[in-house]
């Protein structure tokens, strides 16, 4: 199954927001504690643009989940890099999907102009450590005890690929 990527539109909002609150209970992927509200995503929405967009990835006509790209530190000189997020619905969820999604993300990245992928990941987050690593991507940095997560600290691994030749 090949996904097809297209823009999302402020009506997919509602379906975007209501993916990632289905982990937020996890402890595995966001820091966020809480569930969030479609308008609180309203900003985070609208900071999406050409260069650093929000897809719907859909298969068979279907949403099956979502890729941002953001800008990293927002300063310009960090233009070229882009921190990507990747939240499948949970249906979908354990059967490779997360491996193809996230190669055509790198091709649509690279595509763009973003030279340096970044993926935020919790060191206990070992699905998505693999993901990522089976994907190329090596360890950047590493924050220990970084967040507190009901009453656990939790170290945020940041993993990085270069998707060009430059050092």
């Amino acid at each position: 199954m090949k996904p097809v990527f297209r823009y999302a539109a402020l009506t997919d909002l509602p379906w975007v927001v209501a993916v990632y609150n289905s982990i937020v209970a996890g402890r595995m992927v966001t820091a966020d504690t809480d569930e969030v509200s479609v308008e609180s995503r309203l900003p985070w929405f609208e900071a999406h643009d050409e260069k650093h967009p929000l897809w719907i990835v859909e298969a068979d006509g279907q949403p099956v989940g979502w890729v941002s790209l953001q800008k990293f530190y927002g300063r310009p000189a960090y233009d070229i890099t882009a921190e990507i997020s990747i939240y499948l619905h949970e249906s979908t969820r354990g059967r490779g999907l997360g491996k193809i999604v996230l190669q055509e993300a790198i091709a649509h990245s690279a595509a763009l102009g973003i030279e340096n992928l970044l993926g935020f990941v919790f060191a206990h987050n070992i699905p998505s450590m693999k993901l990522f690593e089976w994907a190329g991507f090596s360890q950047w940095a590493n924050m220990p005890g970084i967040a507190l997560l009901d009453g656990e600290y939790r170290s945020l691994i940041i993993l990085g690929k270069k998707l060009n030749t430059q050092p």
